[in-house]
């Protein structure tokens, strides 16, 4: 098995077939993925590649990394190991930061220790705190700050 390579900056229209198209161009591949959205199953514009060699994992970084292709240019580098992620799906939802229940800036869910509402968001928030245009304190609606 040789070296997992991250491949990023993809046009979100590429498709497995055609990065292995272009990666076989180098030499022999093992396997292909193109990292999607698991709700919209849209692109998120980077993949991975494993090469069948060590020695074609490298030729396949020097020869394709800062290339173009389908109007992007490339980024191909060893690829790190995986983070170990914490089983289940607590830590799901958009940026958030304490004790959040859902998104943070410009999002519709939670902010720092809120239940609804960080900055720049709906829902207000649990309505102890008054940090100004963060939107925490608010009693519903869009906290203390209307930008609309």
């Amino acid at each position: 098995m040789g070296k997992r390579l991250y491949v990023g900056n993809l046009s979100y229209s590429v498709t497995e077939d055609q990065l292995r198209e272009l990666f076989e161009q180098v030499g022999a591949t093992e396997k292909v993925t193109v990292i999607t959205d698991r709700e919209s199953g849209r692109s998120k514009g980077f993949g991975f590649v494993e090469m069948a060699t060590d020695e074609l994992a490298e030729e396949a970084i020097k020869r394709l990394n800062g290339t173009s292709f389908v109007n992007r240019t490339l980024t191909v580098n060893e690829a790190k190991p995986r983070e170990e992620r914490p089983a289940g799906g607590a830590s799901r939802g958009g940026y958030s930061r304490g004790d959040s229940y859902g998104g943070g800036r410009d999002s519709f869910g939670g902010g720092r220790d809120s239940y609804g509402g960080g900055r720049d968001s709906y829902g207000g928030g649990r309505g102890d705190r008054d940090f100004g245009d963060r939107g925490y304190g608010g009693k519903g609606g869009r906290g203390d700050r209307d930008r609309y």
